[in-house]
Formats: C-alpha cells, sequence, structure tokens
C-alpha cells in the first residue's frame, strides 16, 4: 500500500472540503447580506454597504461603485474605499470624491477602453489577473495613481448591476484580491466572480427598490404640495399655516423625544418612521380646508362677503343726513323768519350729523373685529339698527338689517356661528378624506394625528369630544402647534401677530382650562421651542423678552 499517495489523496480532499467549507460561509454570508440590503432605507448607507459587501466576500482591498446617470451618460463615482492606503471617499463614513464622471461614449461612440465603462455597456463581467500585463483596456489612470501612491494595481473584477428590468444602473469594481493566509495579491477567482455577480445582482434589486420607494414618497410629498398649493390660491391667509404648523410640530416632537424631566412624556421617543409619520400628518392637518367657501375664509371684516358691506351702510348715513338737510331747509321755509325756531332746527341738525358720524365711525369700528366685544357695544349696534331710513324703493325701513345685526355683533373675530361651523366643519372633512385612503402600515396613523388638532385635554374639542387619554401624544402636540401658529401668524386677514409673550401667556391660559396638554406645554416653554420657531418665521418686533414666571400654568 502506498502510504504516501493516501496522505496525498487525504490532504487533497481536506482541502476540497475545506474550500467546500468556505464557499458555503461565504454563500451564507452572501444571503445575510441581501437580507441586510432590502432592510437598509439610506441610500447613502445601501451604497456603503453593497461596496463593503463586495469587499468582504472576495477579500478584496479595494473597491469602487459606480451609479449609472442615464440622463448625462455617464458612470458617478459614489463609494470608494482602499484599505491599505486607508482611503474613505463617498458613503456615511467618507468625505467628498473629487474625481469626474467618467463618460459611457466619447464623440458619440461607446467607451469601451475602460473596464467600468465596458461592463456597463455591455452588460459583463470583467475579471482581469493583472491589469499591467492585460490587454485591451487602458490603464493608464491606474498606472498614474499607482505611481503617485505606491500601491500596486494588481487584479480587477467589475461586475454590472441589473435591476429587475434588466437595466444597467450601476458597476461594482473590485481590486487586488487578498489570499487570507499568505496576504498576497492574488486574481479574483470564479467563485468570488459568481459571488459578486450574484451580490451585485441583488443589490442592484436592493437599489432600485429603494429608489422607487423614495421616489413614491416624494410624489406623495408633491400631492400633499399641490393639496397645500390650492388652499394657499383659494386663500393667502391659509397657505402660510400649512407650511408653518409641520415645523412647529416637529419641533415640539424633537424636545419631547429628549426631555428627561418627572412628567408623563418621560422615555417619550420616535424612530425616523415615526417622524415622518407625523411630518405627513401635519402636512395634511387641514386638508379639508380645500373645501371651505374663500368668502368664509378670507373674511376679514363682519359685513364682508364678496365685498365689504360696510360700504352700503355708509351710504345709508348719508341718506339720514340728506334728509336731516331736507329737514331743516322745510323746518327754515316754515318758520317764516322766526330766528328762535331757525336755530333750534339748525342745532338739531347739527346734532344728529354729528351723532350719525359718531355712530358710523363706531360700526366700521365694530366691523373689523375684536378680541371681544363689548356688551355695551353690542347694545349700540342694536340701538342704530333702530334708525329708519329710505331704501332705493322709498319705502321706510329699519337702518340694519337682521343679518347685519347678528355679524356686527359677533363677539369675537369676524366669524358668525354659522361661519365657524363651516370652518370648523374642514376637520370633520380633513378626517373623512385621509380615512379613505389606504395608508401603508408605517402611515396607518395619520388620520388620527391629523384629525385631532381641535379636540381638547377635557373632551370639549371637536369634531369627536376626545379626552387627553383618547388621544395620542403626536395630535396632541399638533394642536398645541396649531394653536401658537395661529396666534403668532401676522397674515391672518381680521390680526395683527402677537408677540411671544401675548401668545404664551394665552397658551398658558389654554393649559389651565383643559384645552392643551400640560406636558406638552411645559415642554414647549423648558426646551424653548416658540423661540426657535420663532427665529425662523416671525418678525423682530414679535420676538420680545419672555419671562417664564409669569406665563400662566408653566411648570419648570
Amino acid at each position: 500500500m502506498d502510504t504516501s499517495k493516501i496522505k496525498a489523496d487525504v490532504a487533497q480532499e481536506h482541502e476540497r472540503l475545506s474550500m467546500l467549507d468556505s464557499l458555503l460561509s461565504r454563500l451564507s454570508d452572501l444571503n445575510a447580506i441581501g437580507a441586510a440590503l432590502s432592510n437598509e432605507e439610506n441610500i447613502d448607507k445601501l451604497l456603503e454597504n453593497i461596496l463593503l459587501a463586495a469587499k468582504s466576500i472576495t477579500n478584496a482591498d479595494a473597491g469602487t461603485l459606480y451609479l449609472v446617470d442615464a440622463e448625462h451618460q455617464v458612470l458617478t463615482f459614489e463609494i470608494l474605499r482602499t484599505d491599505s492606503l486607508n482611503i474613505k471617499m463617498g458613503g456615511t463614513s467618507g468625505g467628498r470624491i473629487p474625481f469626474a464622471p467618467i463618460p459611457l461614449y466619447v464623440n458619440g461612440a461607446p467607451n469601451l477602453a475602460m473596464v467600468v465603462t465596458y461592463a456597463a455597456l455591455r452588460s459583463e463581467t470583467i475579471n482581469i489577473e493583472d491589469a499591467y500585463v492585460a490587454q485591451g483596456f487602458d490603464f493608464s489612470g491606474t498606472k498614474k495613481f499607482d505611481a503617485k501612491t505606491g500601491y500596486r494595481s494588481r487584479s480587477f473584477l467589475a461586475v454590472p448591476m441589473r435591476n429587475h428590468e434588466h437595466e444597467i444602473i450601476g458597476v461594482l469594481q473590485l481590486i487586488n484580491a487578498i489570499d487570507p493566509v499568505s496576504k498576497e495579491v492574488k486574481p479574483f477567482s470564479k467563485d468570488d466572480q459568481q459571488l459578486l455577480e450574484s451580490l451585485a445582482s441583488q443589490a442592484a434589486i436592493a437599489l432600485s427598490n429603494r429608489r422607487l420607494i423614495q421616489q413614491l414618497e416624494s410624489l406623495f410629498e408633491a400631492l400633499i404640495s399641490l393639496i397645500n398649493t390650492a388652499i394657499d390660491d383659494k386663500s393667502p391667509y391659509t397657505g402660510g399655516h400649512c407650511a408653518r404648523v409641520p415645523v412647529l410640530t416637529m419641533l415640539l416632537a424633537e424636545a419631547a423625544s429628549s426631555t428627561h424631566n418627572g412628567s408623563s412624556l418621560q422615555g417619550f421617543s420616535m424612530t425616523e418612521k415615526e417622524k415622518y409619520e407625523l411630518k405627513i400628518a401635519a402636512l395634511l392637518h387641514d386638508c379639508g380646508k380645500i373645501t371651505t367657501p374663500v368668502h368664509v375664509v378670507d373674511k376679514s371684516t363682519k359685513l364682508q362677503t364678496i365685498f365689504d358691506r360696510i360700504h352700503l351702510v355708509d351710504t345709508r348715513f348719508e341718506v339720514l343726513k340728506r334728509d336731516a338737510e331736507i329737514a331743516v331747509l322745510r323746518a327754515e321755509l316754515a318758520a317764516g323768519g322766526d330766528a328762535a325756531v331757525v336755530g333750534r332746527a339748525r342745532k338739531e341738525y347739527a346734532a344728529s350729523i354729528a351723532r350719525f358720524d359718531a355712530d358710523r365711525e363706531f360700526l366700521r369700528q365694530c366691523n373689523s373685529g375684536s378680541e371681544k366685544m363689548a356688551d355695551a357695544d353690542q347694545e349700540r349696534v342694536g340701538a342704530i339698527a333702530q334708525y329708519v331710513w329710505r331704501n332705493e324703493c322709498g319705502e321706510q325701513v329699519g337702518f340694519l338689517s337682521v343679518d347685519e345685526v347678528e355679524n356686527l355683533t359677533i363677539r369675537s373675530g369676524t366669524l358668525t356661528a354659522a361661519e365657524r361651523a363651516i370652518i370648523n366643519h374642514h376637520i370633520v372633512v380633513t378626517i373623512k378624506m385621509l380615512e379613505s385612503l389606504p395608508w401603508p402600515r408605517h402611515l396607518k396613523n395619520v388620520p388620527e394625528y391629523a384629525g385631532g388638532h381641535h379636540e381638547r385635554m377635557d373632551g370639549k374639542g371637536y369634531p369627536r369630544g376626545l379626552t387627553r387619554e383618547q388621544m395620542s401624544v403626536q395630535a396632541r402636540m399638533m394642536g398645541i402647534a396649531d394653536i401658537f401658529e395661529a396666534l403668532t401668524a401676522k397674515d391672518r386677514p381680521y390680526k395683527e401677530g402677537k408677540t411671544l409673550t401675548e401668545s404664551l401667556t394665552i397658551l398658558g391660559k389654554f393649559k389651565e382650562g383643559g384645552h392643551i396638554d400640560p406636558d406638552l406645554f411645559d415642554i414647549f416653554i423648558r426646551e424653548k421651542v416658540y423661540l426657535t420657531y420663532a427665529r425662523q418665521f416671525l418678525d423682530p418686533a414679535q420676538i420680545d423678552e419672555v419671562d417664564v414666571c409669569k406665563i400662566p400654568g408653566y411648570t419648570p
């Protein structure tokens, strides 16, 4: 028996089994890498992971990931790594890549002189044992790099990345396979090539899927912007609100996530997906206003409909003054030169004119709206309504109609109860619109978040009368953001923007009255969310020095 032959066969079999174990291990790693790539949401991180995985399963020293820019017909450098030279460019952990894109065509002809462009244009894998002796490709740039850095580029493996539609979207190029035992540079093996081709296919699909998701998200956000633009075009007084509330909501969300005090929100946090869900809800929180009549949204004065009817009231005063003038002239004629009678008539006339002018100015002030109309002013409007004037038909009628009296005696703002109900109905429409959409799982809470910003902690809000316990923290955040933005907004038709102190004082009273979430209000003050927002959106005159000790309801 030839023992030496037996030993050689055993050694050969051992080496074969070892290579098989190594290949199986690399295949297992490849499967794990494929799953990890499918779960990565950040494009830069995904590209980085693709290249690192490619280098890992082939034990390559260097590598570059290129993406195809179909519009400009070039390959762009996305990620570049060379371990032995400690070069890291692109991705999340590297610096900017200074290299210009590589053209796929030169003077209209395919650029087949370079390994990566050849792989992209011909959809073929290129495996080169030694770049310095290989024929058919231009390695002058590689040799210049080697001369400059002292590197020795030898083995190359370039694999096109083909997506599920069989489009080449990129190229993976690896340089210098390292033997794990000798640490010497070796050619890339057939197994290396097959593994990299498999990885490139998985990576291309993962990248295409992530790009598609991003495109769908961009399209979705563009549609939201389209809705808000439509609302903005209907009324310039609401478009800014739709843009500012999301910013303020996310500022408060960040502050709440980082709070460490002993409130009920201690430990509250949000993932990136949850933050995105809240952002979408905030962007859509007033989408129902697209159905709200413009004349109600834009009602800047109490008598405004299609136009401001105060001018009709002005005309009536002119008619009263004309009638008073006619009356005094008739009295003078009837007096027959009696100076005493004429004097009394003229005195009464002057008093009537002064009263009419005063009443007209009073109604103009009433028409502009206020925070709170006094009972005495409401009664005075009622008294003026009892004047009698001769209308365009020559009929003796009351000076103000029932509708005009109702509008001019609005206690706060410029909207009647019916008009306020129309405005309030927007949240019902918002909820109806949002609940009709087939939300994906990571956005399923959008209707609840967006639909709760007019609810109150004490259950007296609308439209559902929810209490604090029945609402999510996110919906409660939006309630505060919606109110504070409205208080400080300087583009409303019926008021000027309030200062920070004025706004926080009102907000504090809302906390005390059970209107808003008490813990979120305290975070809003403590973390100076109001100030961060103010510096971005308010006029300097509104940003006064806030003494938080004087803000009602605030608990440090």
